[in-house]
C-alpha cells in the first residue's frame, strides 16, 4: 500500500517569515530582495519582519540610507501597498568578534570565523520555531558572507525554508541612488564620465532562487537545541559522513566512535569490548539468553573482559555466578547504545557502533568491518 507523501505548506502560509540578508555598504539589497519577493513575484512572499547581518559601517549605511533621510524602505511599502513589515534598527545587527568588539569589516581569519559563527546563529536561532518561514538572501556582503551564509542554511534550514539572490539590470545594479523600480517614471544617471539617464521604473529586477541540499536531520541534537560554532557543525557533519571507527583503549579503559569521546562504565565498557573482539574474529551474533536460563558462556567471556579492563570485584562475580541472564545481557546492551548515541548526538550518528538485533529469533552483533576496529592493548 503506497504511503501519500507529507503535504508540504507553502512558505507564504507560515505565519512568522523573516526575510534574512547580509550586506556591506549596498543596503540596497534589502529593497531589491523584498521587491522581487512581494512584488514582483508571481506568488508574493512577504515578509513578517527582516533581518539584517552586517558589519558597523555598514549597518550605518543600512540605517542611514532606508531608515532615515529619503527612508527608502518605506517608501517602498507605501508605493506598492504593503502591509506593515518590522524593520527598524534593532533588526540591522552588528557582527561581532570573539571579543564582543562590532566588527568595522572583515578582513582576518579571526573576522571570518566571527562572521561564520554569528551567521550560523542566526539561521539555527530562526529555524528553531516552527511556525517561522525563512528565507535567505545571499546577494549582499563580501563573498564570504554569503557563502557562509548559504551554508548556513544548507547545515539547519527546512522545507519551508529558501535562498536566493537578487539580479539587477546593468547600469542599475549597485547604484548608489537605486533601491527598487519605482512605480513611476524616476530618472537617475550612470556612473563614471560620460553619465546617460536611465528610468527607475524601466529597471528589472529578478529572484534567482537557489536550491540547496538540506542536511538538518543529520545535524546531533545538541547543535540544534544550543548556539553552535560553525566550525563545531561542519566537524559533527564530516564525523557523520567518515567511514566509522571504532577505538577501544583497554589499558586506560577509553573508548572512542568516529573521532568522539564515549564515556561509558567499565562494566558497559567491558560488554562492547566483549561484542567488539568477537566482530574483529567474524563471528556470529549471539541470542539473548532465554528467560530464567541464565548463560555460563556468556558470562564466562563477558568476565574475561571485564577483568581486561580493570579486574572483577565480589558483587560482580556474585551477579553473574550462575551465568548472564536475559535481563543482564538487555541492560548492558541498552546502556552500551545510550552511551553511544549521548555522545554522538543523534541515532544516525552512533547507528554504525551500536550492538543490534536481526533475524529471527534475534542474533545480536556490532555491525563493524574488522578493520573498523581497534583494539589497544599493549
Amino acid at each position: 500500500m503506497n504511503t501519500p507523501e507529507a503535504v508540504v505548506r507553502d512558505p507564504a502560509d507560515f505565519p512568522r517569515r523573516v526575510l534574512l540578508a547580509v550586506s556591506g555598504l549596498s543596503p540596497q539589497i534589502v529593497t531589491e530582495t523584498l521587491y522581487a519577493l512581494a512584488v514582483r513575484g508571481e506568488r508574493p512572499w512577504i515578509p513578517t519582519e527582516i533581518r539584517l547581518l552586517t558589519t558597523a559601517r555598514g549597518a550605518e549605511h543600512a540605517r542611514l540610507n532606508l531608515l532615515s533621510g529619503d527612508r527608502w524602505f518605506e517608501r517602498l511599502r507605501a508605493d506598492y501597498g504593503l502591509p506593515p513589515i518590522r524593520f527598524d534598527a534593532d533588526c540591522i545587527e552588528v557582527i561581532r568578534d570573539a571579543a564582543g568588539a562590532p566588527l568595522a569589516d572583515i578582513r582576518s581569519q579571526a573576522d571570518n570565523d566571527a562572521t561564520a559563527d554569528a551567521l550560523t546563529e542566526a539561521v539555527r536561532a530562526l529555524t528553531r520555531e516552527p511556525d517561522c518561514a525563512l528565507h535567505v538572501s545571499i546577494a549582499g556582503g563580501r563573498k564570504t558572507m554569503g557563502y557562509y551564509l548559504g551554508y548556513a542554511l544548507s547545515l539547519f534550514g527546512r522545507a519551508q525554508d529558501r535562498l536566493s539572490h537578487v539580479l539587477v539590470d546593468e547600469g542599475f545594479e549597485g547604484h548608489p541612488q537605486f533601491y527598487y523600480p519605482s512605480p513611476t517614471e524616476r530618472v537617475i544617471h550612470t556612473l563614471g564620465p560620460n553619465p546617460r539617464p536611465l528610468d527607475c521604473q524601466q529597471a528589472q529586477v529578478t529572484l534567482a532562487e537557489i536550491p540547496f541540499v538540506r542536511l538538518r536531520e543529520g545535524q546531533p541534537a545538541a547543535l540544534l537545541a544550543g548556539s553552535a560554532r560553525f566550525s563545531e557543525v561542519v566537524a559533527a557533519l564530516n564525523r557523520a559522513l567518515a567511514p566509522p571507527r571504532l577505538v577501544i583503549d583497554v589499558v586506560d579503559g577509553r573508548v572512542e566512535a568516529g573521532g568522539q569521546a564515549v564515556a561509558m562504565r567499565p562494566a558497559d565498557l567491558a560488554f562492547l569490548l566483549w561484542f567488539a573482539r568477537r566482530a574483529r574474529a567474524g563471528l556470529p551474533g549471539l541470542r539473548r539468553p532465554a528467560d530464567g536460563v541464565p548463560d555460563a558462556d556468556y558470562a564466562r567471556d563477558y568476565l574475561v573482559e571485564y577483568d581486561r579492563l580493570q579486574g572483577r570485584n565480589a558483587r560482580t562475580d556474585a551477579r553473574y555466578r550462575n551465568g548472564m541472564s536475559k535481563g543482564d545481557f538487555d541492560e548492558r546492551r541498552t546502556r552500551v547504545n545510550q552511551a553511544l548515541v549521548d555522545a554522538l548526538g543523534a541515532p544516525r550518528h552512533a547507528a554504525p557502533y551500536l550492538i543490534r538485533g536481526e533475524g529471527r529469533p534475534k542474533e545480536y552483533r556490532l555491525d563493524l568491518p574488522p578493520n573498523a576496529i581497534i583494539l589497544r592493548e599493549d
